[in-house]
C-alpha cells in the first residue's frame, strides 16, 4: 500500500508544479531573438493576462534586470511563465506564429475538379466611348510609346506610378475612375490608396486595347487591416498574364529575367524557386523595395486569397455606376471562406455578389 501511494504521489506532485517565475524591478525587458538582441523590446504589463509575445523565432530569451528565461517556441504549444515586477505577477505567453511563407505554403492545395459556376470574365473593348476619351485626354499612345507590347505595358504602369502618389490612409474620391482619381490628386495635392492606383492603370490598359484586371490580394484571415491591389495584364507577345503593380512600380521575374504572372509568383514563393524584383521598384520615389521586403514579406502575406471583378470595365468603383457587380475569389482548400455565393447590398444601394472557387485554372483562364 505504501509503494502504491508513493507511485500515485509522483504525477500529482508533477502536475502541481508552478510555472517558472523570473523577477524584475523595471518594466522594460530586453529580448534576444535567434541570437539577435533587441533592447527594451517588451514592457511588463501585469494588468494584461496573458500578455502574448508572438514570434516565429526558434529561440527567444527574455532578460529582465534580475533574471532571464529562454524558450524554444513550438507551434500549437504556447509557453507560459510569470514575470514578478516588484511583487506584481505578469502572466507572459510566448506563442509561435507561422511566417507568411509558412501560412502561404499551407494554402498550396487547390481543387482542379471544382466546377462550381461563376460569371464569365469579360473585358470592355477599347472602342468604348469612355475608354476612347481617356486614351485621348491623357495621350496614352504617347505614354505607351512605339516599342513592343511588353515595353508599352511597363510604360503605362510607370506613368501611373509617377502621376499618382500612394497614400494608403487617404479617403477615396467620390468619382473613382481614372479622370476623377487623377483630377482629385492634382487638385488637392494628395495621394490615393493602392486600389485606386490599380483602377487607374486597369482603365488605361483597357483603353489601349490590353486585356487587364485589377486584383485584390488578401491574407488568410477574413478580418484584416491591410491587403494590396495590383494588376494582371495579358501579353499576347508572351502568351501569358503579367504582374504589374503601379503602387510600387513593380514587376516580378524568374532567375532568367522572364516576366511572371501572379499565379507563377505565388507558386514560386511557396516552393522556394528564385524570384527577382525589378531594380526600379520603390514607394513614392522615397524608398526602394527589395525582393525580401516586397515579396517574402508583404506579398507573401497578401497572396493567400485573390479576388477580382468578373467584368473589367470603366468606372466600376464609383457608386451607382455599376449597381450590380459580381466578384470572383480564388481560395485554397485550407481557406476559411468556402461559401460558394454570398451577397452584400451597400448603403448606396449597389449590390455585390461574391463567388468562391478552388479552381485556379478557371480563375487564371486566358482571355
Amino acid at each position: 500500500m505504501k509503494k502504491l501511494f508513493a507511485l500515485l504521489l509522483i504525477p500529482v506532485l508533477s502536475f502541481a508544479q508552478e510555472m517558472k517565475t523570473i523577477t524584475a524591478t523595471t518594466a522594460m525587458v530586453n529580448i534576444k531573438v535567434d541570437g539577435k538582441l533587441k533592447k527594451k523590446a517588451w514592457k511588463i504589463t501585469p494588468d494584461v493576462s496573458p500578455d502574448v509575445y508572438a514570434t516565429n523565432a526558434k529561440t527567444v530569451t527574455f532578460y529582465t534586470d534580475k533574471g532571464e528565461i529562454t524558450i524554444q517556441p513550438v507551434e500549437g504549444k504556447p509557453y507560459d511563465f510569470y514575470i514578478d515586477l516588484n511583487g506584481k505577477k505578469a502572466l507572459t505567453r510566448v506563442q509561435y506564429e507561422p511566417t507568411y511563407i509558412e501560412t502561404l505554403q499551407r494554402g498550396l492545395a487547390y481543387n482542379l475538379q471544382d466546377k462550381r459556376e461563376f460569371p464569365a470574365f469579360s473585358y470592355t473593348p477599347s472602342s468604348d466611348a469612355n475608354l476612347q476619351k481617356l486614351r485621348k485626354e491623357f495621350n496614352l499612345d504617347s505614354i505607351a510609346g512605339k516599342g513592343d507590347e511588353v515595353s508599352q505595358i511597363k510604360n503605362l504602369m510607370r506613368w501611373v506610378h509617377n502621376t499618382i502618389r500612394h497614400d494608403g490612409s487617404s479617403d477615396n474620391p467620390a468619382v473613382k475612375n481614372a479622370q476623377g482619381i487623377i483630377g482629385v490628386c492634382k487638385a488637392e495635392g494628395r495621394g490615393v490608396n493602392c486600389r485606386m492606383m490599380a483602377t487607374v492603370l486597369n482603365e488605361c490598359y483597357l483603353a489601349m486595347g490590353f486585356t487587364s484586371r485589377y486584383i485584390t490580394c488578401m491574407p488568410k484571415e477574413l478580418k484584416f487591416d491591410d491587403c494590396h491591389v495590383i494588376n494582371m495584364v495579358y501579353s499576347k507577345q508572351l502568351n501569358k498574364w503579367l504582374w504589374m503593380d503601379p503602387t510600387f512600380e513593380a514587376f516580378v521575374m524568374d532567375e532568367k529575367k522572364n516576366l511572371l504572372s501572379v499565379e507563377e509568383v505565388r507558386e514560386r514563393l511557396i516552393t522556394g524557386k528564385p524570384l527577382k524584383l525589378n531594380k526600379e521598384a520603390n514607394w513614392n520615389h522615397k524608398s526602394k523595395r527589395t525582393k525580401e521586403d516586397y515579396l517574402d514579406g508583404y506579398m507573401a502575406k497578401n497572396l493567400y486569397r485573390i479576388q477580382t471583378p468578373a467584368i473589367s470595365s470603366y468606372d466600376t468603383e464609383t457608386d451607382h455606376s455599376h449597381p450590380h457587380l459580381d466578384y470572383v475569389e480564388l481560395v485554397p482548400l485550407d481557406g476559411l471562406n468556402q461559401q460558394h455565393v454570398s451577397e452584400m447590398t451597400y448603403d448606396s444601394g449597389d449590390k455585390r455578389v461574391f463567388y468562391v472557387t478552388n479552381n485556379p485554372e478557371l480563375f487564371w483562364a486566358k482571355p
